[in-house]
């Protein structure tokens, strides 16, 4: 035991996040569980679950998501390097995420800008189309 505190076996989901600075505020983990960005154990989950050491989380922050697998318990945020150490993100996970980034760059998952701004007749045919009126 470090400086007098017992050694959890359970935190809720959404403090385990915001200690291991996956978020910035609970509140904003806590709408992020509820929205769907996060799965535990491969299903949507509540914020008020209790995180369990072993757990396989799925985090979706932006373009990336990521799967990290809980190491260590924590109620408290502490700084980068030992929130990095409550958890481990799959070799698999780093792979997608580095393949994503690469297509990104390269422009391959978005669409290209064109060239030119569609003139008048053009916007009002995307308009049609995108309303149904075709």
């Amino acid at each position: 035991m470090e400086s007098g505190n017992p050694i959890l076996q359970s935190v809720r989901l959404d403090k385990w996040l915001w200690a291991a600075r996956f978020y910035k505020t609970r509140a904003l983990a806590k709408e992020m569980i509820n929205g769907g960005k996060v799965h535990y154990n491969g299903a949507r989950t509540k914020s008020s679950k209790n995180a369990e050491v072993g757990a396989v989380l799925k985090i979706r922050q932006g373009y990336d998501e990521k799967e990290v697998v809980i190491i260590k318990l924590s109620e408290q945020r502490q700084n980068a390097t030992l929130a990095q150490t409550l958890y481990e993100e799959t070799a698999q996970s780093v792979q997608k995420r580095t393949a994503n980034a690469e297509a990104r760059r390269l422009n391959i998952l978005n669409n290209p800008s064109p060239d030119t701004k569609p003139d008048k007749k053009q916007r009002r045919e995307l308009l049609r189309a995108k309303s149904g009126d075709y």
